[in-house]
């Protein structure tokens, strides 16, 4: 969550004068009439590719490309970054005047700091009525979430019994949790909303006491949860639950459960406002979204974001991390939970 200086800066200068002479989608992206479809197809068509901005990895992103390209014909270049990579480059070439991307596809609030630099714009689909309400973010609708990322408890069955799961947040304070919990190192986010769930006074206390039983801190989601898998970690309290469901699938003795308040990320994809493929940038957006571009995603073991595709990644009570916390508490954030997790101890690397 933590901003470099060099993308703090660059958050700060750029200016809306940098696009005064730069078109607009909007015309296109708004278009509502009965020739809507025929006329975005054919405009995609003309302009025979669509550029990808996205942190997506390299499997979905050419599951979706060979999708689309199968039906449309029109080339998916997908640029894989990471989420900060997308957010400075994206800058990089608005202040020079050279917008290359059509469609921006990563975290919601990295994209929400695209939307506030005015590098994004509004876009109707009629796709949109399928995506549940906790996709799109509050006062506006020039992002979306098209996957979903969830926070739960993840554990190896051999090592840790179901009787002893605790059922609250209250329960991990236990001293049999001491020394059996393990932390993502860079999960800030999910220890914020939590903490503000709880009252932020009472959840910042909550996690003086958590931190006094010594979790283990690691990095890296996917390997942490192979290490549940192999019995190395007994206890994963921020495991995403795709990851886990994906071990479970092949045979692993692992299971995984939402603590309540549940929380999830969400990855977004939003427009560029100076694309140089308005249609195809639409067309493919609306793609991604569709059933047809959800079921791909959920084929990859991702959360679909559509109710017309079913995820058993879902079925629980959750709220959906505001992006705005990141960018307008993130540094105070990021220190509370270094001085609590990571302060003066060494953090085990993962893949």
């Amino acid at each position: 969550m933590k901003r470099t200086p060099c993308l703090a800066a660059a958050l700060a200068c750029v200016a809306a004068a940098a696009f005064a002479q730069t078109p607009s989608g909007r015309d296109i992206y708004m278009y509502q009439g009965a020739d809507r479809e025929a006329r975005l197809v054919a405009g995609a068509k003309k302009e025979r590719q669509v550029v990808l901005y996205s942190t997506m990895t390299v499997a979905d992103g050419k599951a979706l490309a060979t999708a689309f390209e199968q039906k449309y014909g029109i080339r998916v270049n997908h640029w894989r970054g990471s989420a900060e990579k997308i957010v400075s480059r994206a800058l990089a070439e608005a202040r020079a005047r050279r917008h290359e991307a059509d469609v921006f596809e990563t975290s919601s609030h990295r994209i929400e700091a695209l939307y506030r630099e005015r590098l994004l714009e509004d876009f109707h689909t009629p796709v949109l009525r399928d995506i549940v309400a906790e996709a799109f973010p509050r006062g506006h609708r020039q992002y979306v979430a098209d996957r979903f990322a969830f926070f739960v408890m993840g554990w190896n069955t051999n090592l840790v019994k179901r009787e002893e799961l605790p059922a609250t947040y209250e329960d991990l304070l236990h001293p049999r949790w001491t020394g059996r919990i393990t932390i993502e190192g860079t999960d800030v986010l999910w220890f914020a909303a939590v903490a503000k769930a709880m009252g932020e006074e009472k959840g910042i206390a909550y996690f003086r006491k958590l931190a006094a039983l010594n979790p283990e801190i690691r990095h890296g989601h996917i390997h942490t949860a192979q290490l549940v898998a192999s019995g190395e970690v007994p206890f994963f309290l921020t495991a995403y639950n795709n990851n886990i469901e994906t071990l479970k699938s092949k045979g692993a003795p692992v299971e995984w459960k939402p603590l309540q308040p549940a929380f999830g990320q969400a990855a977004a994809v939003g427009l560029s406002r100076y694309a140089p493929h308005p249609h195809a940038a639409l067309l493919f957006t609306e793609f991604v979204l569709s059933k047809e571009g959800q079921e791909i995603l959920k084929r990859g073991n991702r959360v679909p974001t559509s109710r017309l595709v079913d995820s058993p990644l879902n079925k629980f009570k959750y709220e959906i991390v505001d992006p705005e916390l990141a960018l307008d508490e993130g540094d105070k954030w990021d220190k509370l939970f270094s001085n609590l997790f990571l302060g003066g101890r060494a953090v085990k690397e993962g893949e």
